[in-house]
């Protein structure tokens, strides 16, 4: 028996604030990232029943009479995946137009519930939203990260750090989905992660979309994990299908929509007229790509080549997790221009500040690995704060005002 406490999920701060204000909270994110559990671990405390609409009962009865079940509902409650029954939405609405009590309803969703037109038209603008990812390495470690705050001051010590090695590849490999980082990497993972995708195929898509080629899906989502971190190039994803490029946009943006990938936009400036204006596909999790296309840690170890667009992922991801508890707003995107001088994610906070992080799985940094940042940093002026290359080194260092290479676990761990 293992009585181990679960690992810390350092969004329950930022959902009890909410639930202190709102009468009605929306948590939302990928199937089995861990909304369930964190939405139970702060109901147990603080007084919820819970309902799951995964129970078929549950979910006919809700779906054939929505204002007596939400009228019967006890005073503080969490109905999980709520995206199952549209149906409710409605009565939400009317149930918090009557009461707008703070904390009321705490709602999970596996879909992006903003973009189904039921809810567009009826709890917009009632509800607080919190998106959940699957667990950031600083969860998985139990301790606060501050590389945000460090980065947008430009804070970054000079000292040495053990490098990761090895370490590295298995938690891109890894990833943070807590059902798969419970199984032993290789043929166990790689079997949970198919059978995730086989599920939400045949469950949640069938719930919010009509498919004709359900089969279709796995396929498009092992293309995509194979080219995570490139160019968003829908005619190069079509040409493996017998299917329009128009029904393969329709899929990609379903995949989003399941929170599965993710099209990150270029940024652009007045002042900077070259730009590459084609987003960016990056898979929601590293591990899910890996578990996709079959890769171990030892693979990636042994295959720079491969390793380099997850890594890129696998730090875009833990990124988006940092700045989803943050108490500021962040803002991602991509720079690319088109002499092919790129900065992978760029980042910017509330009042226009600009940072850039540009990744390497390499022990070395030399001055050359600067040059999109630099050139970032001339056609951002006066709104640029930082920029750092992420490497496996053992230097944290200067390079230039505002420049730094900067050893990857700082990402999670705090020097």
């Amino acid at each position: 028996m293992n009585d181990a406490p679960p690992n810390p999920r350092f969004a329950e701060t930022v959902l009890a604030e909410a639930l202190a204000d709102s009468p009605l909270v929306l948590i939302h994110g990928p199937r089995q990232c861990g909304k369930s559990t964190l939405a139970r671990m702060y109901g147990d405390k603080a007084g919820y029943r819970y309902f799951s609409f995964d129970d078929d009962t549950l979910r006919g009865a809700a779906a054939s009479d929505p204002v007596g079940f939400v009228g019967d509902l006890p005073a503080r409650v969490i109905l999980d995946e709520v995206q199952r029954v549209p149906e409710l939405f409605t009565s939400l609405k009317a149930a918090v137009d009557h009461n707008r009590e703070p904390g009321r309803f705490l709602l999970t969703g596996s879909s992006n519930v903003l973009l189904m037109p039921r809810l567009s038209d009826s709890l917009a603008g009632r509800m607080a939203i919190q998106r959940l990812h699957p667990f950031a390495r600083c969860e998985l470690t139990g301790q606060p990260a501050d590389f945000l705050d460090r980065l947008f001051a430009a804070d970054f010590p000079t000292r040495n750090v053990a490098r990761l090695r090895a370490a590295l590849a298995e938690h891109v490999a890894a990833g943070g989905y807590p059902p798969a980082l419970a199984r032993a990497e290789g043929r166990r993972r790689e079997h949970w992660y198919r059978d995730y995708i086989t599920t939400l195929v045949q469950r949640d898509v069938r719930d919010i979309a009509r498919i004709r080629s359900l089969d279709a899906l796995p396929r498009l989502l092992r293309l995509a994990a194979a080219r995570t971190a490139q160019l968003f190039n829908v005619s190069e994803l079509a040409s493996a299908f017998q299917l329009s490029r128009v029904t393969i946009a329709d899929y990609l943006t379903l995949l989003e929509n399941i929170f599965l990938l993710e099209r990150l936009p270029p940024w652009h400036s007045n002042h900077t007229s070259r730009l590459v204006k084609t987003p960016k596909l990056h898979m929601g999790d590293s591990g899910l790509a890996c578990g996709l296309l079959g890769l171990t840690g030892a693979m990636l170890q042994a295959d720079r080549a491969q390793l380099g667009p997850l890594l890129e992922t696998f730090v875009y991801q833990e990124l988006r997790r940092l700045a989803s508890w943050h108490s500021q707003h962040h803002d991602f995107f991509h720079f690319r221009d088109r002499d092919q001088v790129e900065v992978d994610i760029v980042l910017e906070r509330g009042g226009g500040q600009l940072a850039g992080v540009e990744v390497k799985a390499a022990a070395t940094v030399t001055a050359a690995d600067f040059r999109g940042l630099r050139k970032l940093r001339d056609g951002a002026g006066g709104r640029f704060v930082a920029g750092v290359v992420l490497y496996d080194g053992e230097h944290c260092a200067r390079f230039d005002t505002g420049l730094y290479a900067v050893p990857l676990r700082w990402l999670w761990e705090n020097p």
